[in-house]
């Protein structure tokens, strides 16, 4: 459960986890090939926002900590 203190790893981290068991989920449904790319680019895309920010947090300076918050808000 999140609050208004909870910080943007801990965020990311539980959005990843759920990327991850919706990502399982679907891999469950026996799909096309089209719809097995779509849930990995899915699986990669939702887990690289949390990568990004942990990145972040042991950034090397100003300038790179932005570079990667950045990257992870597109």
């Amino acid at each position: 459960m999140m609050n208004n203190h909870t910080s943007i790893q801990q965020r990311t981290k539980i959005f990843a986890i759920r990327v991850i068991n919706a990502y399982i989920e679907l891999n469950k449904k026996h799909f096309n090939d089209a719809s097995k790319v779509l849930s990995k680019q899915f699986l990669r895309c939702g887990t690289s926002v949390g990568a990004n920010c942990a990145e972040a947090e042991f950034a090397q300076s100003r300038p790179d900590f932005l570079s990667k918050y950045s990257i992870a808000l597109k």
